[in-house]
């Protein structure tokens, strides 16, 4: 059986760190299951990460529906959230169930959205369909972008303030967790403190309950973004284009295939067919 909600509130209540890595494909997303982390995301990301978008603001459901689904038949033990994307809750809690309804459907066990006391209804609505529901506040990348950029929140006494109110908001809702994304440290451990659900931080210091990196970033495989937060574990676009371009090179010598890489014919086979076509 793999890890439920049960499980991740669990691990807050006995003191026990989170583990969560954002993936978006079968292959990334079985290695990450087989490491044994508690929670894998699949996060709206995946627009910029794998379709190569500015912003996660193009993401359709569609397109989250079809990441949900490659990283749910890869799970054995996380758990699976999906992320809303832009649009797929904001216009009306009837939108925001049936989408939900979606991304279950999919595979998921829990979906994600981004926003404070403003979504704090739309998040109760679904959960009272009986679906879990990861809240997410402080930078969020669907709209904080169009108003403010890449900025970290919660620097000021008035917008930590705001961020703690949605933090109580979301928990009172019904939320089981919420990411804290680009929060001050000084924050995100007051928030920590004062909600019961675990949180999740994202670029928001070592007091959450736990953390989440985007696989690619992990393994050193997006250049792209390289936020401060981030830690690269490994540094594979190098070790990957090294090797592209060795076979590409080894293509072009004729090097490869070599003997072992392609198969052959019984020689009594191959001398019936020659004789047959006259050769």
């Amino acid at each position: 059986m793999h890890k439920s909600v049960k499980d991740i509130l669990d691990k807050k209540k006995t003191g026990q760190k989170i583990s969560v890595i954002t993936a978006y494909d079968y292959t990334l997303a079985s290695l990450c299951d087989k490491a044994g982390v508690d929670i894998m995301l699949v996060g709206d990301s995946a627009g910029m990460v794998m379709l190569g978008y500015e912003s996660t603001i193009p993401v359709t459901m569609d397109q989250m529906v079809l990441f949900t689904e490659a990283v749910s038949r890869a799970r054995q033990n996380s758990l699976v959230v999906a992320d809303m994307p832009f649009m797929s809750y904001q216009a009306s809690a009837s939108d925001a169930i049936a989408n939900s309804g979606r991304l279950i459907k999919a595979g998921a066990d829990a979906v994600k959205l981004e926003g404070g006391k403003v979504v704090a209804q739309t998040i109760r609505a679904i959960v009272e369909t009986g679906i879990p529901v990861m809240g997410h506040i402080g930078f969020q990348p669907q709209t904080t972008t169009l108003a403010q950029g890449y900025r970290v929140q919660g620097r000021t006494a008035d917008t930590a303030r705001t961020l703690i109110e949605d933090a109580k908001a979301l928990e009172e809702a019904g939320a089981f967790s919420i990411a804290l994304e680009m929060v001050t440290s000084e924050v995100s451990k007051i928030i920590s403190e004062t909600v019961s659900i675990p949180t999740i931080g994202i670029g928001s210091g070592r007091f959450c309950d736990g953390q989440v990196l985007v696989v690619h970033d992990v393994l050193g495989m997006y250049d792209k973004l390289k936020p401060k937060f981030v830690k690269q574990y490994l540094s594979l676009s190098d070790e990957i284009t090294k090797a592209v371009s060795s076979y590409r090179s080894e293509v072009e010598s004729a090097k490869f295939p070599a003997e072992e890489n392609w198969f052959t014919m019984e020689k009594s086979e191959l001398e019936r067919l020659l004789k047959e076509i006259g050769r």
